[in-house]
């Protein structure tokens, strides 16, 4: 089910651009102007649980910490399990780290070991907005690392001019609900 032209002009008009944050010449996508608003995330999760309803998914892996919100909230919408993917050291028991490169140096993400106990899980791994790729790509690969089936990566905004669509697509479909 696609969103219509309205639907995706009530996420669109939602998000506020923040110039130069968090450094110049960067334009911030400020979603928590969709967040305090009742319409656009009923929009937004609306089409997302129509969306992945028929996906026969088991867990919603989200990204520290923007894809926490939506995945979690789907997740409770489908009636499965919610799997943080979190920066380094954040997670209390036993993980895997997966390192991926920054503009200048590097950072880690990391899941826990038995993130996903059913076996051959199906996963679908959400985050707010897709740039790069780099932490998208690390977090595609420990949710293979741990044998669960990565089915799909899906993502509020793609910021198409950076290509970041590029790495992921290596592990699993992209999806993206708007483009810029």
């Amino acid at each position: 089910m696609q969103l219509s032209l309205a639907e995706k002009k009530i996420l669109s008009d939602s998000i506020r651009d923040i110039k130069d944050f968090p450094q110049e010449g960067v334009v911030f996508k400020d979603i928590t102007t969709l967040l305090n608003n009742k319409e656009a995330y009923q929009v937004l999760m609306n089409h997302l649980e129509n969306r992945y309803r028929s996906y026969n998914l088991d867990y919603i892996a989200g990204i520290d910490s923007r894809g926490f919100i939506f995945g979690a909230a789907l997740a409770d919408r489908l009636k499965i399990g919610f799997v943080p993917v979190r920066k380094k050291g954040k997670l209390p028991s036993t993980t895997v780290c997966e390192k991926y490169e920054l503009e200048y140096g590097y950072d880690e993400v990391e899941i826990h070991l038995d993130a996903f106990p059913k076996k051959d899980a199906r996963v679908l791994l959400i985050d707010d907005l897709l740039a790069t790729g780099g932490t998208a790509n690390a977090a595609s690969k420990l949710i293979k690392n741990v044998n669960a089936n990565l089915i799909e990566v899906c993502f509020l905004l793609n910021l198409t001019f950076l290509s970041g669509a590029t790495k992921i697509e290596k592990h699993a479909p992209v999806y993206s609900i708007l483009e810029i």
